[in-house]
């Protein structure tokens, strides 16, 4: 938002008086002390010590924040520089497209299975799973894989979009959407989409997923 400043408008006049007060100098016999070189509005000759040491200290001051202020915005650059050459899914193409579509592909073999059991998603699950993910489906498919096989369920999962949020070295994150169409015996089939976080490390030249969490 731009400021008005207040001016001094240009038509007004000066009292004669002081004018004739203006004019006058310092009474003879005073001499002149910090206060009167203070007021004076000439090139700082009659400045005191004082007033310039206080400017010069302002000065000083002003220096130092100009300086540090500088500093500290070259510091965040370099931050900022050294993270986004260590983040490799700004840079490595090839690279991000791979742990992509590895993932990608993973979630949907581990999500999809048909009436007749579960047996396919699972094996699927002990090449594609790693640590807390592992351990994660293992517990879901034992507290549901009755009730999957009685009800007749069908899940068919496809991962619509793949998004390598941070790939440095064998670590990667990534933001996945799903499509997921189930079906309950004869029932009409329902479609819903899920986004997951996930994170996945590279083990014998193969990407596992490690992490899921639901958003």
């Amino acid at each position: 938002m731009r400021s008005t400043w207040p001016t001094r408008g240009a038509g007004t006049e000066q009292d004669p008086a002081d004018e004739d007060a203006g004019a006058q100098g310092p009474e003879e016999g005073h001499d002149a002390g910090p206060g009167d070189g203070l007021a004076d509005s000439g090139a700082g000759h009659g400045r005191s010590p004082g007033a310039r040491l206080r400017r010069a200290v302002a000065a000083g001051a002003a220096t130092v924040l100009v300086l540090g202020g500088c500093g500290f915005l070259h510091a965040a650059h370099e931050l900022r520089s050294d993270e986004s050459a260590r983040n490799r899914a700004l840079t490595d193409t090839e690279a991000t497209s791979r742990v992509a579509g590895d993932v990608g592909s993973a979630l949907a073999r581990i999500f999809s299975y048909t009436p007749d059991g579960t047996a396919a998603a699972e094996r699927s699950a002990r090449t594609a799973l790693d640590g807390k993910a592992a351990r994660q489906y293992t517990a879901l498919f034992d507290r549901v894989r009755q009730d999957l096989t009685a009800q007749r369920v069908t899940l068919s999962t496809r991962a619509v979009r793949t998004g390598v949020v941070e790939l440095d070295g064998d670590r990667a994150r990534l933001l996945v959407f799903l499509d997921q169409t189930s079906r309950r015996g004869d029932d009409a089939a329902t479609t819903a989409a899920a986004q997951l976080t996930v994170t996945a490390r590279l083990e014998d030249d193969r990407w596992r997923i490690v992490d899921i969490k639901a958003r």
